[in-house]
């Protein structure tokens, strides 16, 4: 609890690291996670540190392990991960670890390359056979005449003869064939007819099926081409527009003899290349299943290895280069683990001088380290969200444990959606150790890591439901109720009762369309329900006015304590901060105004409850009205409470009134009064301040401490101070500032906890809904189609209540939950002004293989 409650006590500790020791001590350190790293080179550029050629050496092996993790998935090879995390390589192991995996990557870059130029190869032949298996049908040639066609008009007829004439007459067909992508067959269409004019004869044919490009590897539909054109300029245009289409160009045969011997011949090669392609695979997956072994453990080992190197570059070197030295925060009850971690990274590097450390006195600010659990850690992460404690200041994540869950419950009040919420997160918890709930998705992992969270969420939530005896928007009557309805007959009374007494009768009772029970009346009310409220008030008329005022009141009462708790905690805070004045000028001031004002209404809440009956209700002043005159002073005496009420409540008026100007001006005075008594100040305590930096409080505290020990003693620093450090005016207008937030907060934050009513009553009202517009209307049909339809509707139910009840509505009460403890009751005592003490540990680091894929 104690480390809970408060930081861990930090020190400032500097490690003196033999050269070739301090390779070997940070593995050590890493392994345990004790100490934070301060960078003692931040002038230094990344790329001028001492050890940036090593971190370049493990950024070389991560490359390569991403690549071999890559052709690994690729291949569909299983990736073991360990249990067990391996330690960093020893320096001797990694010029041969370097050395082995080039290698391996050398091999695996050769034996891929082949292969892809293997199945480029096949691929090729492939469409090559069935280009040839369509274009035999586009032209059917005699196999006697030449393929030189006359398609031009008898020279007889053609009576204007010339050069370009006769050179046209002795052209031969040209043919170029291939395949094209089916998406640009109309624009290469287009550009051939542009271009070539016409003197083109295209034929197309769609193939049966998909092929895979060559290329790209992917799975598309083309299309055969075949086009006739005469002359060689014809040709080479169309060529050129081939090649702009990218289509995939294979030569035509140009008798049927040739075309038989390519394609017997293709058919050898796709054979010898299917053969020679599957022993490449083979060989391929051997070599990457031997370096999926040991994969898992390179990965960890080179993370391992440039983290240490990072914090290598954060050290300096003395004077001879013979010696690192290092700077780390370590908490105080870890330095005896820091000694032995530091030999056993000396023993394990076999020097002859160990490494050692020193704690050194600092002014600077530790940073702040809570120390939690899996279960605990839920709660913190809410409150770091709100800002990482101050160091050593009271931590609100304790208290959180309760209040958070708690103050859920009373806006998320059912029994039966508690009950389900519980279910769900004590599954989780269950599970906790399934490596799928850990590698889900990521709101699925957001529940798994609140699981804690949504336990005591949902059994508190059971517990509100009985309060209010609300089970799916349904009372429960578990003890039986504490009104009797027979005893409001008149004939259960004497004659002489019936004049005292508003009685039923049997006319009554047929013609009234409300019947009201009068607990007054012997009989009617026999005592209050064992737990939470009677079940019989699910059946009144005025059932909301009853709640609402019940839980409108409870949500103050809750309010006003919170509130309270966190003023009494900034108690603590100032205790062990040894600002003592703090707690009389401005805690008991802001408490005396909270108590004398709300802790007075929270008292006249209670005090009615207590004494005043079902007989003496009538009489019974309102609070509201009597919380109204404690200000207005009305000149009419008015029935109080109590006796005596009209001079008390001037006297807590009073008191508030003279807490307001203590609140505003007493902090500001007392260091004034303070500042004046000295002309300058010292600073005789060794360690660290414990309030922030340049924080003029802290000039005049360290000199009051000066008065208080009796200790004269200055440092040379401090002689130079003068009294222009002190600004009043900054002082007071601080103060100022902070106690109208309080004064105006006090009333708005108690309005604000009013959200724990609203949402009650909203989530009551929509489950009420709910309740009535599917199950009553399912329950209220026949019994020959009753069950049919009650099965669908009892599903739909389900589902509305999960979506809308559970999840919609969960949401929102949790929202309101964190502002509540953020706003209303953080902000009473907890600054969160603080730096997360963050280890250099080896667990922090990924093991995840999607991690290292780039």
């Amino acid at each position: 609890m104690g480390s809970l409650f408060r930081s861990e006590t930090m020190c400032l500790a500097q490690l003196f690291l033999q050269s070739g020791t301090a390779y070997e001590c940070l593995s050590a350190l890493g392994e345990k996670g004790l100490v934070q790293f301060r960078d003692l080179n931040q002038n230094v550029s990344s790329f001028q540190r001492k050890f940036v050629g090593e971190v370049k050496r493990c950024e070389e092996l991560e490359r390569i392990l991403a690549y071999l993790v890559q052709e690994i998935n690729r291949a569909d090879i299983p990736l073991p991960e360990g249990e067990t995390s391996p330690p960093a390589p020893p320096l001797k192991q990694v010029l041969e670890m370097q050395e082995q995996l080039q290698k391996l990557e050398v091999e695996l870059r050769e034996v891929t390359k082949n292969k892809e130029k293997l199945r480029k190869n096949l691929l090729e032949l492939i469409e090559y056979t069935h280009m040839l298996r369509v274009t035999k049908t586009f032209v059917k040639r005699n196999v006697e005449f030449e393929p030189t066609y006359e398609e031009f008009p008898p020279l007889e007829n053609d009576s204007l003869l010339d050069y370009s004439c006769m050179q046209r007459l002795g052209a031969k067909l040209g043919f170029v064939s291939g395949l094209i992508n089916q998406g640009k067959v109309e624009a290469f269409e287009k550009m051939l007819w542009r271009v070539c004019k016409g003197y083109t004869i295209v034929t197309y044919a769609e193939l049966d099926e998909p092929l895979e490009d060559p290329e790209t590897g992917e799975v598309i539909k083309w299309y055969v081409f075949l086009i006739s054109f005469w002359g060689e300029q014809i040709g080479h245009k169309v060529k050129k527009i081939c090649d702009c289409y990218h289509c995939h160009v294979y030569p035509y045969p140009n008798t049927a003899e040739e075309r038989k011997e390519i394609q017997e011949g293709l058919n050898t090669r796709i054979q010898d290349l299917y053969t020679v392609l599957h022993k490449t695979e083979d060989y391929l997956r051997q070599v990457l299943c031997k370096a999926a072994e040991s994969v898992y453990s390179h990965v960890i080992q080179v993370k391992k290895m440039k983290a240490i190197y990072h914090m290598l570059n954060m050290c300096s070197f003395d004077v001879t280069n013979k010696c690192l030295i290092a700077e780390v925060w370590c908490p105080e009850a870890d330095l005896h683990d820091l000694r032995r971690a530091l030999e056993q990274g000396s023993r394990e590097s076999g020097a002859t001088i160990p490494s050692f450390m020193n704690t050194i006195p600092t002014k600077e600010t530790p940073p702040t380290l809570i120390r939690t659990n899996k279960f605990t850690e839920g709660f913190q992460n809410i409150v770091d969200a709100y800002g990482v404690g101050s160091y050593r200041e009271v931590n609100p994540a304790l208290f959180t444990i309760i209040t958070f869950p708690f103050l859920f419950a009373v806006m998320f009040g059912d029994f039966g959606h508690g009950f389900v919420m519980f279910l769900f997160a004590l599954l989780l918890v269950l599970n906790e150790n399934h490596p799928r709930l850990n590698q889900s998705q990521e709101i699925m992992r957001m529940f798994f890591n609140g699981r804690y969270i949504l336990l005591l969420m949902g059994l508190f939530s059971v517990y509100t439901g009985l309060i209010y005896n609300d089970c799916f928007s349904k009372s429960v009557n578990l003890f039986g109720s504490g009104w009797n309805v027979s005893a409001m007959y008149s004939s259960s009374h004497a004659p002489a009762e019936h004049r005292k007494m508003v009685l039923w009768n049997d006319t009554i009772v047929r013609h009234s369309r409300v019947l009201q029970l009068d607990p007054s009346v012997p009989g009617v009310f026999q005592g209050p329900y064992p737990l939470g409220i009677d079940p019989i008030w699910n059946l009144a008329t005025n059932r909301l006015t009853f709640l609402n005022s019940f839980k409108m009141k409870m949500s103050v009462i809750l309010g006003i304590i919170h509130m309270t708790f966190g003023v009494i905690l900034g108690i603590f805070n100032h205790l062990h901060f040894r600002k003592k004045f703090n707690i009389y000028l401005v805690s008991v001031p802001e408490l005396l105004f909270m108590l004398c004002i709300f802790g007075y209404l929270i008292f006249m809440i209670v005090y009615k409850w207590l004494v005043y009956s079902a007989e003496t209700s009538r009489v019974a002043p309102s609070i509201l009205i009597e919380f109204i005159n404690m200000f207005l002073f009305p000149a009419s005496e008015t029935n109080g409470l109590y006796s005596g009420q009209e001079h008390v409540q001037r006297l807590l008026l009073v008191v508030t009134a003279l807490s307001v100007p203590v609140l505003f001006l007493g902090k500001p005075l007392f260091l004034l009064w303070l500042h004046n008594g000295r002309s300058c100040f010292g600073v005789s305590r060794s360690g660290y301040t414990l309030i922030r930096k340049d924080s003029e409080e802290e000039v005049s505290l360290l000199g009051s401490q000066d008065i208080e020990e009796g200790n004269n003693r200055m440092e040379d620093g401090c002689r130079e101070m003068t009294c222009e450090e002190f600004n009043f005016g900054e002082i007071l207008m601080t103060q100022v500032i902070h106690s109208i937030e309080y004064c105006l907060g006090c009333i708005s934050n108690t309005a604000s906890y009013l959200r724990l009513w609203a949402l009650s009553l909203a989530h009551a009202q929509l489950s009420d809904v709910l309740w009535t517009m599917l199950v009553r209307v399912g329950l209220r049909v026949d019994t020959t189609y009753g069950v049919l339809l009650l099965l669908p509707v009892i599903a739909l139910f389900a589902v509305l209540t999960i979506f809308i009840l559970l999840i919609m509505e969960g949401l929102s009460a949790f929202l309101h939950a964190i502002r509540l403890h953020w706003v209303e009751f953080q902000n009473k005592f907890y600054v969160g002004a603080g730096t997360k003490f963050v280890p250099f540990s080896f667990r922090l680091l990924s093991s995840k293989f999607s991690d290292d894929v780039a």
